[in-house]
């Protein structure tokens, strides 16, 4: 069915071009697979609706300026990024241009489809973005000084070990602040935490 909603996989490595479209025909989801972000807008418009998921880093163009193309084309596609260990700067940067999630890599198969499931019923998108913003705000209101100070640093992009550092406390404390704001937000990973923040204009 020409609209029925795909899922584009973009990565110049081979073995992920592979691997996840197996992974998502096992879950009864369709995809293609594209070697370049440069490959992939050169057919986006003609694209049905969907979701992308892309690794942030890739020569050419990588994963955080192929997010910007898309809002600037103003295509809906949400764009998933897969991030390595310790690009979690680069992960947030991706979600202040417009990235809808990020998951690190090695990520489990649960958690790629429920980011997936989550991207492709994400319709009706601003005023879902405004009910959510109140929400969050609200959320948000629950956190202390502390743990709001802690949440900025997160919001930077910055590891536990570079907050404790900065704050001076120790990085067991940076993560109990964690572990604290996520169960007073309802966040159930560290990038929803971030995207609730950015959201909430936090």
């Amino acid at each position: 069915m020409a609209n029925s909603p795909e899922v584009y996989v973009i990565d110049d490595d081979e073995a992920i071009r592979l691997s996840l479209p197996f992974l998502l025909r096992s879950a009864g989801i369709a995809s293609r697979t594209f070697e370049s972000a440069l490959v992939f807008l050169r057919e986006a418009k003609e694209l049905s609706p969907g979701c992308v998921i892309t690794d942030v880093r890739m020569p050419g163009m990588d994963g955080i300026e192929l997010v910007r193309r898309l809002g600037d084309m103003k295509l809906q596609h949400p764009v998933i990024v897969m991030t390595g260990h310790g690009d979690v700067a680069l992960a947030v940067e991706a979600m202040k241009a417009g990235a809808f999630d990020f998951i690190e890599k090695p990520f489990s198969d649960e958690v790629l489809l429920a980011a997936v499931r989550a991207a492709l019923d994400a319709d009706d998108r601003a005023s879902q973005d405004d009910q959510a913003k109140r929400r969050y705000l609200d959320a948000f209101a629950s956190l202390s000084p502390r743990e709001r100070e802690v949440l900025q640093h997160v919001v930077a992009g910055k590891t536990s070990k570079v907050i404790a550092y900065d704050l001076g406390i120790s990085p067991r404390t940076v993560e109990v602040y964690r572990a604290g704001m996520m169960m007073k937000t309802g966040a159930r990973s560290l990038s929803e935490l971030v995207r609730m923040a950015l959201t909430a204009d936090i």
